[in-house]
Order: structure tokens, then sequence, then C-alpha cells
């Protein structure tokens, strides 16, 4: 079997929001990290919303105003489906469209870069991995930028510019 069908991923808008086609082409990226991190039988979501949104997850779950890039949900429990196959369930991530673009303009790199950037922390989260703040000295974000630094090479653009 190969790796695109050991993994289940969802990939969503928020409810009455109308998003560009090219969230079509987040699926084929989220596959190659988790194969670059040597995932299987994974399942996980992508929520993309807008800033309001984030903002009340934000608020909610870690009592934080106002909103952020992304927010990730780690689940983390195993089930066996109707065929007797085991599944990790990963959790969800949230991603804010509005903020991701903020943070391609701030950081001067291309909203595609930002966005693989995005969905790459999101997975180390719910792969358990964590960090104290932003600065690039922490361990996750050097596995973060080694990663995505492999994954920019090698995968398709899913914004284009």
């Amino acid at each position: 079997m190969n790796q695109e069908t050991t993994n289940q991923i969802f990939i969503s808008t928020q409810e009455n929001q109308d998003f560009p086609q090219w969230i079509e082409k987040v699926h084929p990226f989220v596959v190659e990290a988790l194969k670059a991190l040597e995932k299987t039988n994974w399942e996980l979501s992508v929520l993309f919303c807008k800033d309001d949104f984030i903002s009340e997850l934000n608020k909610q779950y870690r009592n934080l105003e106002g909103p952020t890039d992304v927010l990730s949900f780690e689940l983390g429990e195993k089930y066996i489906d109707d065929s007797e196959r085991e599944w990790f369930s990963a959790g969800d991530i949230a991603i804010s469209v509005d903020t991701l673009f903020k943070n391609a303009e701030e950081f001067s790199v291309s909203p595609d870069e930002e966005l693989k950037r995005l969905l790459v922390h999101g997975i180390l989260h719910l792969a358990g991995y964590d960090h104290s703040d932003n600065s690039p000295e922490q361990e996750m974000l050097k596995l973060q930028e080694s990663i995505l630094s492999g994954l920019l090479k090698t995968t398709d653009t899913i914004i284009d510019e």
C-alpha cells in the first residue's frame, strides 16, 4: 500500500466562507509532509478560516486575545475501523488565511512557503512536538525548517502568486 493511502487527511473551510481553488492542492502537500515525518495510518483534519474565527479558538483554548496563524488540537487516540485497521487520530489543525498572508508579507516569504510552514508546524504539534517561544533555536522549529527545506524543493506549488 502506498503512503498516500495510509493516511486520512480532511481539508475544509470555515462555514459560509469561500476560499481560493488552491485549497484543493493542500492534500498532496500534507501527504508529503507526513511521509517526511514517517507517519502512517494517521488521520487529521485541516480547517482554513478567517482571523475572527481563529481569534475565538485562541481565546477559548489558549486564553489569548486576537488572531494567530495556526492552532493544533492534538487528539492522539488510536481506534480500529470496520475493516479492523488501526488508525491514529492525530487531531485538527486550524489555519487563518488572513494571518497566513500577513505573515508572508511580514517575513518576506511567498504565501506558498508560509502556508507550507504553517502546515508542517501544525503537523509537528500533532506529533507531540512543542516550543516555548518562536525563537529559531527551539528544537521543534529547527526540525520544522529542516523538513520544510526538503519539501520546498520536492513539492508542487500550492498558492500561485
